[in-house]
């Protein structure tokens, strides 16, 4: 895949990196030549140095080309506007912006436009570590709303059915890890002890999921 990374800052080259590592055409801009530096040696991706609201920038990396393209400038204003452009103009297939302002990235993504918010992210895993929450966050989904944590199925919970531990439109069990295999279980899947369970949750509901699990 051909991808563009607009911002060279630490989530930009480290981003450039890891896509890189995985083989695909990285072409990375930044306004500052020396923020090139953060790139390894051995980065084998392109370098465009201008400014990320430039057409003709744009232009030089291929964007018309481009299989996707992500916004990680200093800016949240920039973001936003070369991930539209990028979307409307260029028709880039998969656009993604980080937006540090929570309230920008729900606007926006009310749009259309994919966002990532570590604010929002980092405000739900922060709390749930300094309040000792026995849910292990292994990812994060859109800007941050939604978390996937894992859980080993408390003593109260095994016996009981998966539909036991659903709160339409908030909590939601996604996966069972059960001895060597992993599988989607249904409503009426029975929970076993050692079961280890992987669950699509609210951050706004993460204190409800940990008292329907009893970790409260």
């Amino acid at each position: 895949m051909n991808i563009v990374v607009l911002g060279c800052g630490r989530m930009g080259s480290g981003l450039a990196r890891a896509l890189a590592f995985r083989h695909h055409a990285v072409t990375v801009v930044d306004v500052d030549p020396a923020a090139f530096f953060r790139l390894e040696p051995s980065f084998a991706g392109r370098t465009v140095i201008g400014s990320a609201v430039d057409r003709e920038t744009l232009l030089s990396t291929g964007v018309e080309r481009a299989d996707g393209l992500a916004a990680v400038t200093a800016s949240d204003e920039t973001n936003a506007v070369c991930a539209r452009l990028a979307l409307q103009v260029f028709r880039v297939p998969r656009v993604v912006a980080r937006l540090y302002d929570p309230l920008k990235a729900d606007i926006y993504r009310r749009l259309g436009l994919q966002t990532v918010t570590p604010v929002t992210w980092g405000i739900h895993r922060m709390a749930d570590l300094l309040c000792y929450s026995r849910l292990d966050a292994v990812g994060s989904l859109g800007s941050g709303d939604v978390d996937i944590v894992e859980t080993e199925v408390p003593p109260l919970l095994v016996g009981r059915t998966v539909a036991e531990l659903k709160v339409s439109g908030e909590v939601r069990v996604v996966a069972i890890s059960r001895g060597s295999r992993t599988f989607l279980p249904v409503d009426g899947t029975v929970f076993h002890k050692g079961d280890r369970l992987h669950i699509a949750v609210l951050g706004a509901s993460s204190e409800r999921l940990q008292a329907l699990l009893g970790l409260d």
